[in-house]
């Protein structure tokens, strides 16, 4: 660590703590001017990039993940509770993969397990958006989906 007085490259810790927001905090002293000094050392965690189908490359946007669940939850019994949580979890999936890009397909694949978790209508709804239903026959089949999940087999 570079003393922030004389720019020396070596300093010796004095004393370690973890602050009140989770940082570490340590006191350090420079071996060549002897002065103090403290840095803290916090965690940083940055949203993967995401990859569009076309090849572009946005930021990850939180406010856009939760207006699209919001559009498809519009009007349907989901406490913000929980909505929370799917949001939580699906931005916890994010950060764990470890990887710096993910396409938006892994995301909306996230997205169709909260909402068929929270809400089968909702997860209807964005199904049909997300897959692009262009018949009945699809929706048929993703409704279908949806029972055979409630329904236990024989």
């Amino acid at each position: 660590m570079k003393c922030p007085f004389c720019q020396h490259d070596d300093s010796q810790v004095l004393d370690t703590r973890v602050s009140e927001d989770g940082a570490i905090r340590r006191r350090r002293r420079c071996a060549s001017c002897d002065k103090r000094f403290t840095t803290y050392e916090r965690i940083e965690l940055s949203m993967p990039i995401l990859v569009k189908k076309n090849g572009s490359r946005t930021e990850f946007a939180s406010a856009k993940l939760r207006s699209s669940l919001m559009l498809a939850l519009r009007k349907r019994p989901v406490p913000a509770e929980a909505i929370d949580k799917a949001l939580a979890t699906i931005e916890e999936t994010l950060l764990t993969s470890g990887r710096r890009e993910v396409e938006t397909g892994f995301v909306g694949e996230l997205v169709m397990q909260e909402l068929k978790r929270l809400d089968k209508i909702a997860y209807i709804r964005f199904a049909s958006v997300y897959k692009n239903f262009e018949d009945l026959a699809e929706f048929q089949d993703a409704i279908a989906e949806v029972g055979q999940e409630r329904k236990p087999r024989p």
